[in-house]
């Protein structure tokens, strides 16, 4: 088989003559008027400024030691407002829609019986939690934070890779990206009408107050941390920070009464809502894993019982799962009575017998993801994968099909970044972070992931990916 045709690729500041587009100008003019040296010099300024705050996170295969810092790239990523608007009309559209969802397959089922969604899939997807089954949650909201992953395909249309609805990480790096660049770039800021972010914890703070119990007027709000052994532990004490809430693990809380306590030094304090940033798994020792020492004993004794919410609810993954977000847009059109703003990236389900059949005669052009999979962990990348690692891969599949999908191997687009060989470009994307109270709010911008190896798709931070800061000009 010939090689296959590499898509084309979209430059988000340049233009096909390689032309500055319009809302990169005055900052293309900067860049180029900075010159290379300082840039490089500015970089280590801002290496140096994250090395003092401790941004770290673990990447998977670094025998150097169990975590890093976040690579940084003080090159920004610039979104005109046209655009944005764009993208938030659609990012609304996909979490009320998945919101709807989940409000549905854990009472009427009305989807499922329509035949819109597989039932099978979703009723026996690991998933699925039937302790959820006709639990009500304030507001009917089951996604309290949702981080929706977009990428750029080579005609430059934004279209959606993936819906992270338990537990999504990497607001707290989105953060301090701004906060850096801020120090470093006064300037620019005073130039440019760029978005604020730094109202996020505030609305995060509003929105899980928003989520509280019927009839709790001034809720208390917890952080559940796994604890400092967790990739994103800097994250769970950063935002715990700010938002003045406080920070716990499993053993600071204890259930009586069917209501959620946190022992303090003026005494006992109720719990009305818990932003939790472990899996369901491990939530209630009662009721999931018996061995989970992260959890608390007749938590979901309490939330079955509307005394306490926990942010994101359970049973979420069974909406986020690689293998249910090809049907994303019907859920919309069945819904909402509307077409998709965004669009899927083509998937193909390989438990469907010809979809199975096609893909592994085209392995070597796509690319393969495990279904539950996540940070980039078990993929085949087909174009830059071995003869040898593509036949393991493809016995993988003939083992369990229905674990996997396939995606054709996008071309994502690029961004010039600061290398070791100066500025260059590399493939980004683009996670907003949705958040759903009483009303959506969604912060301008959001997290863009950077692949810093010359060629890589890979943007995950636990791949060795690094980060950018996100300007949406207003």
């Amino acid at each position: 088989m010939a090689p296959p045709e590499r898509p084309p690729t979209f430059d988000e500041m340049h233009d096909a003559h390689g032309q500055p587009r319009a809302h990169y100008q005055a900052y293309a003019r900067w860049l180029a008027e900075a010159g290379g040296a300082r840039v490089a010099e500015w970089q280590k300024e801002a290496d140096l400024l994250f090395r003092r705050v401790g941004i770290t996170f673990n990447v998977y295969g670094d025998t150097s030691g169990t975590e890093r810092l976040i690579p940084f790239d003080l090159i920004p990523r610039v979104i005109p407002a046209d655009e944005w608007r764009m993208l938030e009309r659609g990012l609304r559209q996909r979490v009320q829609a998945l919101n709807a969802f989940l409000g549905d397959v854990y009472h009427a089922g009305e989807i499922l019986k329509a035949g819109r969604v597989p039932a099978a899939k979703v009723l026996n997807h690991p998933q699925y939690r039937a302790v959820m089954k006709g639990l009500k949650v304030p507001g009917g909201i089951y996604s309290h934070i949702a981080g929706i992953d977009l990428v750029r395909d080579g005609e430059g249309r934004y279209c959606v890779l993936e819906d992270n609805l338990r537990t999504p990480s990497g607001v707290s790096y989105m953060l301090e990206d701004r906060k850096v660049m801020m120090q470093l770039f006064p300037e620019l800021f005073g130039s440019h009408r760029i978005a604020p972010v730094d109202h996020y914890p505030e609305a995060l703070l509003n929105s899980l107050r928003e989520a509280a119990p019927a009839g709790v007027r001034n809720p208390t709000v917890v952080l559940l941390t796994p604890g400092a052994y967790n990739s994103a532990y800097f994250e769970h004490t950063f935002l715990a920070q700010q938002m003045g809430i406080e920070l716990v693990e499993g053993h600071d809380l204890y259930v009586q009464d069917d209501r959620v306590w946190v022992q303090t030094t003026r005494g006992p304090q109720r719990v009305d809502v818990i932003y939790r940033r472990i899996d369901d798994d491990f939530l209630d020792p009662e009721v999931f894993r018996p061995d989970s020492a992260l959890g608390v004993p007749g938590l979901m004794q309490a939330y079955r019982a509307g005394r306490v919410t926990i942010a994101n609810g359970v049973g979420t993954g069974v909406a986020d799962d690689k293998s249910i977000y090809p049907y994303v847009p019907e859920m919309i059109r069945f819904y909402l009575g509307e077409e998709p703003i965004l669009a899927n990236v083509p998937t193909w389900l390989l438990e469907k017998p010809d979809d199975l059949a096609w893909v592994l005669d085209h392995l070597p052009e796509l690319v393969v993801k495990e279904a539950q999979g996540s940070g980039g962990y078990g993929m085949l990348i087909g174009p830059t994968a071995t003869k040898a690692e593509i036949e393991a891969y493809r016995q993988r599949i003939l083992a369990a099909p229905a674990d996997f999908i396939a995606q054709p191997t996008l071309s994502l687009s690029t961004c010039p970044t600061f290398v070791e060989s100066g500025v260059a470009p590399r493939h980004i994307d683009l996670r907003p972070f949705v958040l759903s109270g009483r009303e959506v709010r969604i912060v301008p911008g959001g997290l863009t992931r950077v692949a810093l190896q010359a060629g890589s798709l890979v943007v995950n931070s636990s791949q060795g990916g690094g980060t950018k800061d996100t300007w949406v000009l207003q």
